[in-house]
């Protein structure tokens, strides 16, 4: 069993936003599929592909970045140290706008959680694969759902509880298993407040 993140073998982190921020528009479109073919090369579901399976992605669906451009992402997302292309962590950091500093407190967690979460061999955690689910439909009705949050959130103060966000979500059919809302709540209640900021929660899915 491979130690996830080592922390001895952490890459210097490259800055890839400006190629991320140019890829995001492109992606919007093709998400899904680009995901699906991860997904059928990774056989052993550890959430990464060869750094050459992924550059031949690039070149199936167009992706519009240099060879350079290629290398500094392979670089970045080979989060083991072991040439895989970390594609869940690409994906989600394209299509979810998560800042990077939660992401890496989430990686963080994840180990700390590990035992806990019994998820420590997979790459992907269910909250990743539960919001990029969800992520269709939310983008399709999160002006009225914002609405509905509000009415429920009677003194204004942003946050709700658990029960009422549950609620909201049903009323608008985003129907999560146990397992992938008990991550919902470990990511946006931090504090272990029961209480959710469904303003932060909306702002991952929107560009």
């Amino acid at each position: 069993m491979n130690n996830p993140l080592t922390p001895a073998g952490t890459p210097p982190l490259q800055n890839c936003e400006p190629i991320e921020s140019k890829l995001r528009k492109q992606i919007q479109g093709c998400w899904r599929e680009l995901l699906k073919e991860c997904k059928e090369k990774d056989v052993d579901k550890q959430g990464s592909v060869t750094a050459a399976e992924f550059l031949a992605l690039v070149e199936k669906f167009k992706l519009d970045i240099n060879k350079e451009e290629s290398q500094q992402l392979i670089v970045k997302y080979d989060l083991k140290g072991n040439g895989k292309f970390a594609y869940c962590d690409f994906i989600q950091s394209c299509v979810l706008l998560l800042k990077a500093k939660e992401t890496s407190l989430m990686r963080r967690m994840r180990i700390q959680n590990a035992d806990k979460m019994k998820e420590a061999g997979a790459e992907t955690p269910s909250f990743y694969s539960a919001l990029l689910r969800i992520q269709p439909k939310i983008v399709h009705c999160w002006r009225p759902m914002r609405r509905t949050f509000k009415t429920y959130d009677e003194n204004g103060t942003g946050l709700l509880s658990v029960t009422d966000f549950r609620k909201v979500l049903r009323q608008y059919s985003i129907n999560l298993s146990e397992e992938e809302f008990f991550h919902v709540l470990e990511y946006y209640d931090k504090t272990l407040s029961s209480k959710i900021s469904y303003n932060d929660f909306l702002r991952a899915f929107l560009q």
